[in-house]
């Protein structure tokens, strides 16, 4: 039992969710997820992922492990500020336990399907501890913006890229 909880530990603090992934959507609304993330989905978490959406209209996956910190962090927020309030309101109460099947499916909900303009074809987007899920389209036509933009205000950036060398 030790060991398994080193184990889960170790995945926990190592697992990284990185690339690109044009997957498909089934007729039940299904994805399935790539192989090199199901056996330690699957250890990390019990196969039970949080689903939720993002301000830019795309759905968040999380490994359960994850997400109970960051609702945490959430959760503790003051209720009372509006920003807070609305962050509560938007990842918290959209937020849609999924399980993973033996194939490495996973069902998402209709509603947040509908959010996130799911058809077809979706893009899967790695993001560390986190996946994102994209309206295919809609992730090539941003990834065009993001790219093709010239003039990036830096006085945005938080002081921790000020160290960061690419």
């Amino acid at each position: 039992m030790v060991k398994s909880g080193i184990n889960v530990l170790i995945l926990l603090l190592l697992m990284m969710f990185r690339g690109l992934n044009k997957i498909c959507l089934d007729t039940k609304g299904r994805i399935t997820l790539p192989v090199r993330y199901k056996e330690s989905l699957s250890l990390l978490s019990s196969n039970l992922l949080i689903c939720t959406i993002d301000q830019d209209h795309c759905l968040l996956l999380y490994p359960f492990k994850y997400w109970e910190q960051i609702e945490k962090q959430i959760m503790e927020l003051p209720t009372l500020n509006p920003t807070s309030r609305r962050l509560q309101r938007l990842m918290v109460g959209h937020a849609a336990e999924l399980e993973m099947d033996s194939n490495g499916r996973v069902l998402i909900p209709k509603e947040l399907r509908n959010f996130a303009k799911l058809r077809k074809q979706v893009m899967l987007v790695g993001q560390g501890k986190k996946i994102e899920l994209w309206k295919y389209e809609d992730w090539n036509k941003g990834r065009e913006k993001w790219l093709s933009t010239k003039d990036v205000d830096l006085s945005n950036l938080p002081s921790e890229l000020g160290t960061l060398s690419l």
